[in-house]
């Protein structure tokens, strides 16, 4: 059945238009009044400033009606089946250049990632500010949720604006309820040779929820490391090899979610 987020409020028994993103879909797939499909409404940000939180899970829908830009539906039965990961992990990643990062926000949220940071550092090949930043973080958020619909999951990561890696040591640490109920635990990807093998760590760290730094090609400078270990964040190693960089944050993803 066919799976799309819809940032509206949902509750069996109510009848309303989708969204245009999904009412495309739809029209695409050219379904027809009568056939079901499946929404969920946990978005990016969704308790921001609610008092009362919706459902978690999704609903059945049932298409009533089909216009040329309108499709209507009709909530039916909501399920709380869940697919998320244990622990919360959020990714604070130096931007890989080209088409990559579209391919990290989507294989993350394939992977369970409960928050994106898009960073710029030293060594950075990707540097965004402006209008573009802000394209660019609605188009990777768009990619996030489009990863949703596919995998099943029914929470969609928030991508949040692009900002310096000093900027985010010092004043992006912010955490909503979310990602975590309780201070999670920060890790910084590093090839420094006593770093603690993150497997190890992920081994005994229990649920604890998890943030942790991935750095540009070739690492964050030493400099940074120690901005970073100043800030709490503890070095820990993926192993031998010297993974690509966007390669090295969905190894670590896939170790702790």
């Amino acid at each position: 059945m066919p799976r799309f987020y819809c940032p509206s409020p949902l509750e069996t028994g109510t009848v309303l238009d989708l969204p245009a993103g999904p009412a495309r879909h739809v029209q695409v797939l050219r379904m027809q009044p009568g056939q079901t499909i499946t929404l969920f409404n946990h978005g990016p940000g969704w308790d921001w400033g609610l008092q009362a939180l919706p459902p978690t899970g999704e609903f059945e829908a049932k298409i009533l009606l089909m216009g040329r830009s309108q499709v209507q539906v009709s909530v039916g039965a909501h399920s709380a089946r869940e697919c998320e990961a244990v622990r919360s992990v959020s990714i604070a990643v130096v931007m890989p250049a080209n088409e990559r990062m579209d391919w990290l926000v989507e294989k993350a949220t394939e992977l369970g990632v409960a928050a994106i940071y898009p960073l710029t550092s030293e060594r950075s090949v990707v540097r965004l500010s402006g209008e573009r930043a802000e394209k660019k973080i609605a188009h990777w958020q768009s990619v996030a949720i489009s990863a949703c619909e596919q995998c099943g999951a029914n929470r969609v990561p928030q991508v949040h604006p692009v900002q310096s890696l000093s900027h985010f040591l010092h004043d992006g640490l912010q955490f909503s309820n979310v990602q975590a109920q309780s201070a999670p635990a920060r890790l910084l990807l590093s090839l420094r040779a006593a770093s603690m093998p993150l497997r190890v760590w992920s081994d005994v760290g229990g649920s604890q929820p998890v943030i942790f730094l991935s750095g540009p090609e070739g690492g964050f400078s030493l400099a940074e490391e120690a901005w970073a270990m100043e800030a709490g964040f503890a070095p820990k190693s993926l192993g031998a090899r010297t993974l690509r960089a966007e390669t090295a944050a969905l190894a670590a993803l896939a170790m702790l979610a």
